[in-house]
């Protein structure tokens, strides 16, 4: 760990420098899309993918923010982390806060639920669960449901209410509001300048919101749902074993890497939170036993959708029991 701590130094160059390029690609792609929509709505939808792509690299721009290593300076983080926050419709104060909760408590088996991760059942709760929680758990953890649905659901829906966040979150719970106020108003100000034609904004940004949110679930599930993730009972948890086990290194084309700043390399990042997004492949170059930790290739993570249950007698990831 002290190893990692030199790499901690934010710079306010790249910070201004990854922020200026992505605001400025995700803006000219809505553009764009806008530009396009009078002439052919399929071409519209093709340009969607990549100006959702700069949204995903918005929110882990955030995500940098809310670790406070994105900036050197903490009113920098929070000003820049609230204003991506309207974009990608996640209240900054809560999400920080929950997501701290993951950091601390991912591959804890005694602690799931918390932070906001994906919930997983052990295969011995699951067949001691009835019919009904059976099904609901293997309804919750379809591809369709889990990826596609539930992820446009909760960044649209469920990050509009405060149901969840504690009541002594003050802070947190006053930046749901805050957030949905900011969304509204830059909402009626797009209205304005496109003539209240509400159908022109829900035709861009609807395609935009549903496919970054399923990219940012789906980075998120395979970061710690591998077959050979870690979780442990509380008491023979460890911080750093959690981190270098149940973190995945997600080895993305090259390209891939820029579109999510880096958040592939998970391993290192959970190692340490502080380290900004671009020093990350830099610490990875320089200390290669970073390197042997469990990785997977883009074509290889695909098989992880068939991943349900945790098998603590085996120690893995396993899909669901068939039928006897």
């Amino acid at each position: 760990m002290r190893v990692l701590v030199p790499y901690r130094d934010p710079s306010w160059l790249r910070a201004a420098w990854q922020l200026f390029t992505t605001l400025a690609g995700f803006v000219l792609g809505w553009l764009g899309m806008l530009w396009l929509l009078p002439h052919s709505y399929a071409w519209t939808l093709c340009l969607a993918p990549l100006t959702a792509a700069f949204l995903v690299r918005l929110f882990i721009l955030q995500h940098d923010c809310g670790h406070r290593s994105f900036f050197r300076s903490r009113r920098a983080n929070d000003a820049v982390g609230l204003l991506l926050s309207v974009l990608t419709f996640t209240p900054y104060h809560g999400w920080r806060r929950e997501h701290a909760v993951h950091h601390a408590t991912s591959g804890d088996l005694d602690r799931r639920g918390r932070g906001g991760e994906i919930g997983t059942m052990t295969v011995r709760e699951y067949q001691q669960a009835s019919r009904l929680q059976r099904f609901g758990y293997r309804l919750y953890r379809h591809p369709l449901i889990l990826l596609l649905l539930a992820p446009s659901l909760h960044f649209v829906i469920r990050q509009r209410f405060t149901g969840g966040i504690p009541r002594t979150w003050k802070k947190e719970r006053a930046s749901v509001h805050l957030t949905n106020v900011a969304i509204v108003g830059l909402a009626l100000l797009l209205l304005w300048l496109l003539d209240w034609r509400w159908q022109t904004l829900l035709k861009i940004q609807g395609p935009v919101t549903v496919i970054a949110s399923s990219l940012g679930v789906w980075l998120f599930y395979v970061q710690h749902q591998y077959e050979d993730a870690y979780w442990q009972p509380h008491d023979r948890w460890d911080y750093v074993a959690a981190a270098l086990a149940g973190s995945s290194h997600y080895q993305l084309p090259r390209v891939l890497h820029w579109f999510t700043a880096n958040i592939g390399l998970h391993h290192l990042h959970h190692l340490d939170s502080r380290i900004p997004n671009y020093r990350l492949r830099r610490c990875l170059a320089e200390h290669p036993e970073l390197q042997a930790v469990h990785s997977l290739s883009l074509w290889e993570s695909l098989s992880c959708a068939a991943l349900k249950l945790w098998d603590e007698e085996q120690g893995r990831m396993v899909g669901f029991p068939r039928p006897a």
